[in-house]
């Protein structure tokens, strides 16, 4: 605020050291027939005390509150960050803003031109409304261990980024939700603004091979195959002009469906999903959710994509059947080994927990009632087979002392948007414990890592080390002793 004694350049040059601005800009600022104009937004309260102190005519503040995050870097690119207003922009902050920011008081009342209230004249007042605080499904020493752990992977494997989704498959309830790079909510602005956002929910991938575990779902569930059945599975099939392989080169193998699942064969996928036919693959994915909203409703979503079979190419029947040449973000990923996990019911996945009002009373939020994917059949027949992969094939890495791990390995070509060309892989692994009756699933991908890029080497480690510390935080007990063994060859 200017006033008539104001000496706009005497101003500045005693401001300037303790705002750390420069002279000539807060000159400018002060100079001209503006009422109001403000200086600096969220001055420390140390640094106003020493500006009053200097009585500098024309100038003066108000209180207001700052959003402080306490863990810092700690679910960051999940909760998000306030603006300068305090409103949320990003994360559950703007999700849930309409809840937590509360409504603004009003006090209407006539006042003399110095300012000051008039007494005995007309006012009014409505008191502000105190938001409601959330409270999240999110485990914080759970969710401290994935992001501390997907950290040192993403390091050691040079990588763009890495996610991490854990959840309770029985409820959807999202247990922690890990990005690497992270930011500070409390400098948010410090920060890229490639980095923060939460790219579990906004960025799409193809998840390449652990995308398998949805296609023997649907030919399990079809009951046109069982896990014993025989398959002769070769190397190489060719489709068009191109030729479609396995990873390793080998002879015509004679191999189970379950061996098929185990050592991750594309052909034998295919073969497998050539028992369904293209409609029943496409209709399988999606009612695992795959291009579909999660219903979480958490800002920049994206639902990725798995085109309708009647614009498939030649090859797209093959590829999409192992993996590629479809799109979905991490939390889907998860959300699909999740309803697996639940005997084949998949539940919306679930981030609030309730709300509690300004007395303390906790409102539970409701649940989503869950959606029929699969027979409980299917999904414990392919619980076992996904323990073959832990056991046998490529997902050793990811075993846990004393527990039945089931999960699938991935190792996906990655799109580039910027090349608008393949470059690079995601590694992942998705996979349940106890296997027998699951009570965490857990999620890694790791995008874009330079070196090794296999997912059961550098995903499925990280799988086992959050999945061992979690079942002893949650006080998760092992399970039965041992799986049924189902033969991978004929």
């Amino acid at each position: 605020m200017c006033s008539s004694d104001l000496n706009p350049a005497a101003t500045a040059v005693a401001l300037a050291p303790l705002l750390r601005l420069p002279v000539e800009d807060l000159q400018a600022s002060l100079t001209g027939t503006r009422r109001f104009v403000y200086i600096k937004r969220t001055v420390d309260a140390n640094v106003w005390a020493r500006i009053t102190a200097l009585r500098l005519p024309g100038l003066f503040g108000y209180s207001t509150s700052t959003r402080v995050y306490p863990g810092k870097t700690l679910a960051s690119n999940l909760l998000g960050f306030v603006g300068i207003d305090g409103k949320g922009l990003a994360g559950v902050e703007l999700m849930a803003n309409s809840n937590l920011a509360g409504k603004d008081g009003v006090a209407r009342y006539e006042r003399d031109p110095g300012g000051r209230p008039i007494p005995d004249t007309a006012a009014r007042t409505v008191q502000p409304v105190r938001g409601t605080d959330i409270r999240l499904t999110i485990d914080r020493d759970i969710q401290w261990t994935a992001e501390t752990e997907l950290a040192g992977a993403v390091q050691k494997a040079k990588a763009d980024y890495g996610t991490v989704v854990v959840m309770r498959p029985d409820t959807g309830d999202i247990i922690a939700q890990a990005t690497v790079p992270s930011i500070d909510s409390n400098n948010p602005r410090a920060a890229d603004a490639s980095l923060r956002g939460n790219r579990a929910v906004s960025d799409v991938y193809e998840p390449g091979s652990t995308s398998k575990m949805m296609t023997m779902a649907a030919v399990l569930d079809s009951g046109k195959a069982t896990a014993v059945s025989k398959f002769s599975v070769p190397y190489s099939m060719r489709f068009g002009n191109r030729v479609l392989h396995d990873h390793d080169p080998h002879g015509v193998e004679r191999m189970t469906l379950n061996g098929i699942l185990a050592q991750s064969s594309n052909i034998g996928t295919f073969l497998a999903a050539r028992l369904i036919g293209p409609d029943g693959l496409y209709r399988a994915l999606k009612r695992f959710g795959v291009a579909e909203p999660t219903g979480l409703g958490f800002p920049g979503e994206s639902r990725g994509v798995v085109p309708h079979p009647s614009n498939w190419s030649v090859t797209s029947f093959p590829t999409i059947a192992y993996g590629q040449g479809l799109s979905l973000n991490a939390l889907q990923a998860a959300s699909a080994y999740a309803t697996i996990a639940n005997d084949g019911v998949r539940m919306p996945p679930r981030l609030v927990a309730g709300t509690v009002d300004a007395r303390g009373a906790f409102t539970a939020a409701p649940r989503s009632a869950g959606i029929r994917v699969v027979s409980s059949t299917t999904a414990r027949t392919l619980r076992q087979m996904l323990e073959s992969v832990v056991e046998k094939g490529t997902g050793t890495n990811a075993a846990v002392a004393g527990y039945r791990v089931a999960g699938k390995t991935g190792t996906a070509s990655r799109f580039d948007p910027k090349l608008n060309r393949y470059s690079g892989y995601v590694a992942s692994f998705i996979g349940m414990l106890p296997a027998d009756h699951p009570k965490l699933v857990i999620a890694v991908s790791i995008h874009n890592p330079r070196g090794a890029h296999f997912g059961g080497v550098i995903a499925a480690p990280v799988f086992a080390k959050i999945a061992t510390f979690a079942v002893q935080e949650r006080r998760i007990p092992p399970g039965s002793a041992s799986a049924p063994r189902i033969p991978l060859t004929w």
